[in-house]
C-alpha cells in the first residue's frame, strides 16, 4: 500500500485527526492541502494551516496551505481549484472539518446550529461538489480516486438524537453524503466512505468538552492508520461502506491497539458517540 505521488485535499486540517490523515500520506510523499480557517496561533488550539504545512514537508510530503471558511462557498471552489492547479489534480478528499455543541434543542442557539449545519452537513456537500471535476479526471487516468468523510454511521435511534439533536443532523448530513454521493459517483469509479471511531479520539475539540478525562481515549492515529487503508483500496470496489476504525484495522489483522492508547495498557475506553 502507497500514497505516493496522491494529490489530496484536506479540510479542518490543522489539527487533531485532519493532520493525523495528512501526516500518514505524507511519509509516502503525497501532495496535500490544508484547507482550514486558522491561519494565526487560536489562543485555546494548537496549530495553524501554517504550521501543519511545516509538519507535512517534515514527514515526507509536500503541502499545500489555504486559508477556507468552509461555510463559504467562493472560498472552498477557489480553495480547490487552487489545490488542483498546483498539484496538477486531485485524487483524494478528506471531509474533516467539523464543528460541535453537544446542546438539546432548548439550549442550541441559532447561531451554533448555523454553524454545524454550514461546517458539517453544507460544507461537506460543497467541498465534495467542488472537486468532482478533478475526482473524475483522477479516474479517467486511472488514479484510484477518493472521498472519505469523517462522519458516523447512520442510525435512526431516538438515543442519539434526544441529547443534542442539531449536532446529530449536522454530522447525518455527512453521512448522508457518503450515502448519495458512493451511488451517484458508482459509475465514475470513485470511491466514497465515512470512517468513525469506536471510542472517543484525544484531540482539541475533545478538550473543550466538559468531563472528558482522556485517560480513556486512543490518538488520532488509529483514525489516520484505518484512512490510510480505506484510501489504499479500489474505489470502484470500495464505496458506500460506513467503516469503524477497529474493524478497518482488524480486517488487515492489526489486533493490538495498545499503541493508539493515551494511556498505554488501558483497557477500558469511553466509547464515542453513535457506537452501540
Amino acid at each position: 500500500m502507497s500514497l505516493s505521488g496522491k494529490k489530496i485535499f484536506v479540510t479542518g486540517g490543522s489539527r487533531g485527526i485532519g493532520l493525523a490523515i495528512a501526516l500518514r500520506a505524507a511519509k509516502d510523499g503525497a501532495s496535500i492541502a490544508i484547507a482550514a480557517k486558522t491561519a494565526d496561533p487560536h489562543p485555546k488550539l494548537p496549530g495553524t494551516i501554517f504550521t501543519a504545512a511545516k509538519e507535512i514537508e517534515d514527514a515526507g510530503g509536500r503541502a499545500l496551505a489555504i486559508q477556507c471558511d468552509i461555510r463559504d462557498e467562493n472560498q472552498i471552489s477557489a480553495a480547490v481549484e487552487k489545490a488542483a492547479t498546483e498539484f496538477g489534480g486531485l485524487d483524494i478528499v478528506i471531509n474533516n472539518a467539523s464543528a460541535i455543541n453537544l446542546t438539546n434543542t432548548e439550549n442550541t442557539p441559532a447561531k451554533r446550529f448555523d454553524l454545524m449545519m454550514g461546517v458539517n452537513t453544507r460544507g461537506t456537500f460543497l467541498t465534495s461538489q467542488a472537486a468532482l471535476p478533478y475526482l473524475k479526471k483522477s479516474s479517467q487516468d486511472g488514479y484510484n480516486p477518493h472521498i472519505l468523510m469523517l462522519s458516523p454511521p447512520l442510525s435512526m435511534k431516538g438515543k442519539w438524537f434526544k441529547p443534542h439533536l442539531a449536532y446529530t443532523m449536522a454530522k447525518y448530513g455527512m453521512s448522508m453524503c457518503v450515502l448519495g454521493l458512493a451511488e451517484e459517483l458508482k459509475r465514475d469509479g470513485i470511491g466514497v466512505n465515512a470512517l468513525w471511531p469506536r471510542t472517543a479520539i484525544d484531540t482539541a475539540a475533545l478538550a473543550m468538552i466538559p468531563g472528558v478525562d482522556v485517560a480513556f481515549c486512543r490518538t488520532p492515529e488509529i483514525i489516520s492508520d484505518s484512512a490510510y487503508i480505506i484510501l489504499n483500496r479500489s474505489g470502484k470496489e470500495c464505496t458506500g461502506n460506513f467503516f469503524i476504525d477497529d474493524e478497518v484495522l482488524a480486517s488487515e489483522g492489526i489486533t493490538d491497539l495498545d499503541k493508539y492508547a493515551v494511556v498505554p495498557g488501558t483497557k477500558e475506553f469511553i466509547n464515542d458517540l453513535y457506537i452501540d
